[in-house]
């Protein structure tokens, strides 16, 4: 975790982007010391700066146009959609200056990160990777942060220096954190969509609350590592029968009308569990969950050699 800076801290801050990311950093900033200046493309619509100030709330934040929202900040936040953080760096770099700092926290694959950096790098500003590695709506501010690139190292010291930020550096290689946050999102994003699948398959039933309190009865009973664990190494004996049970689940969805997207899904690396004969590699339940992820791991990198 970071320290509380002093409270004299005359540190700069620049979004570029405004939304539940900035707005949540842009108070733990503001109570630390720091002055904070925003640009946002909604400053250019109707209501805009109506809907922006509203996001801001009772936080002192300067909303300006680009350049002058970035003139003589030490840090400068890209925190935009996804979709358009090319085109944000591309518009942004011509106003930055050496000495400054663009820490890129837009959830991109690795390729994207490594593209906005050489956008970035010719300004003469230091180019960081950001990854956020939580829920910004749950943990605001104290959402942990990745930092990535050469210049990561010194930035998440002086981050969590000047302005109390819970930062780490990941690696000086620009990207590596990005796959780490990618690849977080396989389980988080995937379990988001389990969840919403699961509950309102129980909503249709008319037992939602009662297979809700289950499920967060046995996770609230043991601790996840111990369930999780007991999942996987149990998949290396048990996952044809299992794969007939989630044949029979995805019926009774189809049945009370709720489209099986995630079950479906199921299904498959079920199926693919028996068709890569995984049975034959383990004559007993494991007792630990390596042996089984490394099965995986060698067996379908050779599937993706093979073409198949």
């Amino acid at each position: 975790m970071g320290v509380n800076p002093p409270a004299h801290s005359t540190t700069r801050v620049a979004f570029v982007g405004f939304g539940e990311v900035a707005a949540a950093f842009a108070r733990a900033f503001v109570a630390a010391g720091a002055q904070v200046s925003a640009y946002d493309v909604l400053l250019d619509a109707p209501d805009g700066p109506a809907r922006l100030a509203a996001r801001a709330g009772d936080t002192p934040v300067a909303f300006a146009a680009l350049g002058e929202a970035l003139r003589g900040a030490s840090y400068v936040f890209s925190t935009v959609t996804t979709d358009v953080a090319r085109e944000a760096a591309q518009a942004s770099s011509p106003h930055l200056v050496p000495g400054q700092s663009w820490i890129d926290l837009n959830a991109t694959e690795p390729a994207v990160k490594r593209e906005i950096a050489a956008i970035i790098e010719p300004s003469g500003a230091a180019f960081v990777e950001g990854a956020l590695l939580g829920a910004v709506g749950v943990t605001g501010a104290r959402t942990e942060l990745l930092l990535g690139g050469t210049a990561g190292a010194a930035t998440a010291r002086t981050l969590a220096g000047d302005v109390g930020l819970n930062v780490r550096h990941y690696s000086d290689e620009v990207g590596r954190a990005s796959t780490y946050k990618m690849l977080r999102s396989v389980f988080s994003k995937g379990l988001e969509a389990l969840l919403i699948e699961f509950l309102a398959a129980g909503e249709r039933a008319g037992m939602r609350a009662e297979l809700w309190e289950e499920v967060v009865e046995l996770l609230g009973r043991e601790r996840f590592e111990k369930v999780a664990t007991n999942w996987v190494c149990s998949h290396a004996v048990a996952h044809e029968r299992r794969w007939h049970e989630v044949v029979q689940v995805e019926k009774v969805l189809r049945g009370i009308g709720i489209e099986p997207v995630m079950t479906s899904a199921t299904e498959s690396l079920f199926r693919r569990s028996v068709a890569l004969d995984l049975r034959a590699a383990f004559a007993a339940r494991p007792t630990s969950m390596e042996p089984v992820i490394r099965f995986f791991d060698e067996h379908l990198n050779t599937r993706e050699r093979e073409g198949r």
